[in-house]
């Protein structure tokens, strides 16, 4: 969803803008969380031609485009599964994965629902739903899977410029909202009692994409989002602590 305009200056280390070369890390390992479809599998398509070596997740047996994309990436990419509305699915995960580490866990998995209605108007089931795979599930899967990140790696979630309070002048959205601004805050609390740690934190708003939950009237296409969502991940490697930035690398208003 949209990052709104109303974004102050970057931080120190942050992108301020697209850089013109392609960033390249050969060689460095990604755990990428939903990955199957939209802004995730645009992500592990773009790590993978960086040359990284991607361990990226679906939720079920079915077949999808990341597997086209791992029969193409020339053993760079490897798929796993998980379903982070199920704590026992994410403990499984993390097993599988003990003896492996990382520099970069990043966490895509993420819903929306109908734009239109208020809170009050939403059903019980659908808010739960939202707020599960959206808030809890990402900062569960954080803590599970923390201790598989380098000390001075990064562990980044994608966030929304529709979770900032502070720019919420227009209102829609609600329950999407509430669960971007619940794991905005939940991630704010993590890293508080993360304080000092030499780890980057990342809230990433990757703009409005026309693809997965943006739908189709968002603003920007995949190619002008992601390729910079990579670049300002990059840019903040070696800034410890937390960073709620847009694609371009601008800080978003809590």
């Amino acid at each position: 969803m949209t990052t709104t305009n109303n974004c102050t200056p970057a931080t120190p280390g942050t992108s301020t803008g697209p850089r013109s070369e392609r960033s390249s890390h050969p060689g460095e390992r990604i755990l990428l969380i939903g990955a199957s479809r939209g802004l995730g599998l645009a992500l592990a398509r773009e790590w993978v031609a960086d040359g990284r070596q991607v361990v990226a997740t679906v939720r079920g047996p079915e077949r999808t485009e990341l597997h086209d994309l791992a029969e193409e990436a020339a053993g760079l990419l490897e798929i796993e599964t998980v379903d982070i509305t199920e704590p026992a699915r994410i403990a499984a995960l993390r097993e599988r994965l003990a003896d492996r580490r990382f520099d970069v866990l990043f966490v895509n998995a993420g819903v929306t629902n109908q734009p239109e209605g208020t809170v009050a108007e939403t059903s019980t089931d659908e808010f739960n739903r939202v707020m599960v795979t959206n808030a809890l599930g990402p900062l569960r899967t954080v803590e599970a899977l923390q201790d598989l990140v380098e000390p001075a790696g990064t562990i980044g979630v994608m966030s929304s410029g529709q979770g900032s309070v502070a720019n919420n002048e227009r209102g829609g959205h609600e329950v999407y909202r509430g669960s971007k601004a619940a794991l905005n805050t939940f991630m704010r609390s993590y890293a508080a009692r993360h304080a000092g740690e030499a780890r980057t934190l990342v809230l990433m708003a990757p703009g409005w994409v026309r693809v997965g939950v943006g739908g189709p009237n968002g603003l920007l296409s995949v190619d002008e989002s992601i390729p910079n969502v990579v670049k300002t991940l990059d840019s903040l490697h070696g800034a410890p602590g937390l960073h709620y930035v847009d694609y371009l690398g601008r800080t978003v208003a809590w």
